[in-house]
Parts: C-alpha cells; sequence; structure tokens
C-alpha cells in the first residue's frame, strides 16, 4: 500500500503558500499537510503531526529558514527541500542550506505564466517525492509516471553507428540530481590540476548553477564555472549546465565545445543529462567516459546506454554512496554500465580511463 507524501509548506507569502498547495496537490500520491507563514507557525504544526517533507522558503521574518533548519536537522530530521526565490544572495544562501542538509533546490514558482507553472508542477512534485524516499529508504520510487516524458529526440538526433574515431584527449561527461551537489563536490575535489575536461549536467534551477560553480571553484585545483555557448571543453576546467537550459557536447576538428540552447524538458528536466550523454555519444563516441550520480528517476540511463554503444567507458555510482539510487540504478538495469562504484572511488576510475 502506498500512502501519500505528507507536506508542511513554509513560506511568508501567502500567495506562494496558495501555489505551492495547489501544485503539489495535483498530484494524487501528495497531500498538503499543513502551511506555516514562519518558522514559529511551523514549530506548532510539527506538534500537531509529523509530515514527510518540508518546503521551506529561506527568507523569512522572525526567524530565518537556515537557523530553523538548523535547529529542526539537530533536533528532529525531516527531509527538507528549500524553495527559494532567484535572487543572486538568495541563491547563495540556498547553497548554504545544503551544506546545513536540505536535500534540495527548487524555483519558487513564478506567477502568471502557464507553462512555467506547469513545469514547476512537474519538478516541484518530482523532488517532494524524491526528499520522500531519501528518508524512508524505500527500494521502488513511490511515484508513477503521471505526465508523458519527451527523450531526447526533442533536441538532438540519436548518434550514427559509427562512433568518433579516437583521439589522444578524452572528455568526461557526468550527470547527477538530487543528493549530486555533495557527489560532485567529493568528484572534483578530488580532481588533479591537468584533470581531463568535465561537462556537467546536475538538475539545478536557474542562477542556482551559477553560484553552485564559483563555490566548487573555490575549492577544487581544477577550474569550475558554469558553461556559456561555446565554451571549449579544456583539461583541468569543468563546465556545469546553466539551469533551465540544455546543454550539449559538440565537436570542431579536435576542439570539443558546449552548446547552451533551450527547448522542452527531457526526462521531465531541463538541463536533461540523456541530452548531454547522447551528445556525447554522437560526437565523442569512444573518446567519452560518462559517469551517472545520485538521483531520482531515469534520467541519463538511455543516453548513458547510447554512449556504452558508441564505445565510451560507463561508470555508475553505488547504492550505498547515493542520496538516492533512482538514476544510477535504471543505467545498471538497462546494461549501460561498465562499472559501478562507491563515490570515492569514481575520480580515480575516471582518470585511468582517461590516461
Amino acid at each position: 500500500m502506498n500512502k501519500r507524501i505528507k507536506v508542511l509548506i513554509v513560506d511568508d507569502s501567502a500567495l506562494v503558500r496558495q501555489t505551492l498547495a495547489e501544485l503539489l496537490g495535483s498530484d494524487p500520491k501528495i497531500e498538503v499537510m499543513a502551511t506555516a507563514s514562519d518558522p514559529f507557525v511551523a514549530a506548532e504544526r510539527l506538534r500537531e503531526a509529523i509530515p514527510d517533507v518540508i518546503t521551506l522558503d529561506v527568507e523569512m521574518p522572525r526567524m530565518d529558514g537556515i537557523t530553523f533548519l538548523q535547529k529542526l536537522m539537530s533536533q528532529h530530521p525531516i527531509p527538507v527541500v528549500i524553495c527559494s526565490s532567484l535572487a543572486e544572495n538568495g541563491s547563495e544562501t540556498a547553497l548554504r542550506a545544503l551544506e546545513c542538509g536540505a536535500v534540495e533546490i527548487i524555483q519558487k514558482p513564478r506567477l502568471g505564466t502557464k507553462q512555467f507553472l506547469q513545469e514547476s508542477r512537474v519538478r516541484i512534485c518530482d523532488v517532494v517525492k524524491a526528499a520522500a524516499l531519501c528518508r524512508v529508504k524505500r527500494s521502488s520510487p513511490m511515484a508513477g509516471k503521471v505526465e508523458p516524458k519527451l527523450t531526447a529526440d526533442a533536441v538532438i538526433q540519436r548518434p550514427s553507428s559509427k562512433a568518433m574515431i579516437q583521439t589522444t584527449e578524452k572528455v568526461v561527461v557526468v550527470g547527477a540530481s538530487t543528493g549530486g551537489t555533495e557527489a560532485l563536490r567529493v568528484f572534483l575535489e578530488a580532481m588533479p590540476p591537468d584533470a581531463p575536461g568535465i561537462v556537467i549536467v546536475q538538475h539545478m534551477p536557474e542562477h542556482f548553477t551559477a553560484a553552485f560553480a564559483r563555490r566548487l571553484d573555490g575549492i577544487c585545483r581544477i577550474s569550475v564555472k558554469e558553461a556559456e555557448d561555446n565554451d571549449t571543453v579544456m583539461r583541468g576546467r569543468a563546465l556545469i549546465a546553466p539551469g533551465n537550459h540544455h546543454m550539449l557536447l559538440k565537436r570542431s576538428g579536435a576542439r570539443y565545445y558546449v552548446e547552451i540552447k533551450d527547448g522542452p524538458l527531457v526526462c521531465r528536466h531541463r538541463p536533461s543529462v540523456d541530452v548531454l550523454f547522447r551528445s556525447a555519444a554522437r560526437y565523442a563516441g569512444k573518446n567519452a567516459v560518462g559517469v551517472i550520480m545520485t538521483g531520482m528517476g531515469d534520467d541519463g540511463a538511455k543516453g548513458m546506454l547510447e554512449m556504452k554503444d558508441a564505445g565510451a567507458a560507463t561508470i555508475a555510482q553505488d547504492e550505498k554512496s547515493c542520496v538516492v539510487f533512482g538514476m544510477p540504478n535504471e543505467a545498471i538495469r538497462r546494461g549501460a554500465v561498465d562499472k559501478v562504484l562507491p563515490l570515492e572511488a569514481i575520480t580515480g576510475a575516471v582518470l585511468r580511463e582517461t590516461s
């Protein structure tokens, strides 16, 4: 029997509380248990009943969301999803929330755009379901697939049967979702200054990716930046796909570069790991190494199989080190993975494959 996921919404805006309640309530697997205008009201709600997931704003009166999050994690840990505005300062604060134990960041819904609200609904509901899985450690996802999902066909054609002729340069493509911010930190911090070029899709809202990249750039020996259209993929640098845009790996002669483009949600995401992996299969072939990390759903599984068929080496994070074993597990199930490794071993394996 699958019970509905109980959610507590904490936000000082009545309009946002109403919008989030409507978005979440439209999913048959989710129940909005209560709403609260600030952490003090939220504490009263928690005395009445314990939710499965909390959505939490960062900037609120009386007590900010980060302080509330720290108190919650020390006293009664509950999966928390940060729902923040996209102000630059807010994005930095929300990334701080990830360090304090929040499961994920989602974009606070903008009002008045039907398409945006629909896309927000899909992402918010999926993130809440992933958060519930993080807590209960269920072996199979609780949620069914309600919305039809587009594949990478919507953005890029399938790779040809002929893989790219191997050259001396290799390129690494990485996909991650829930729990990926910490997994990517561990992966990239271990990279030497002359590491092969790395291209990353982390499911994250617009603007947050720039702050995330800056934070990694400050602690890693390689440079890390939010990708821009036509950026060259080079040794000693990692490029992170900007939120709300797909990123493709392309090649011109011996040069690899990235293309940033709009397009529909693929596997319910933009950026999509499947789009990146398919482009790697098509334009890099044997020159690529693919890594799929922690995350809910199946984004990247199909693209990783295409990479393997094109001659690329493929690696998946193991279940024990994943926050959610959805994406790696699906890639393994499809026969797309050469090696399944704990997080701490992935960097070494990538370096061996690219040496």
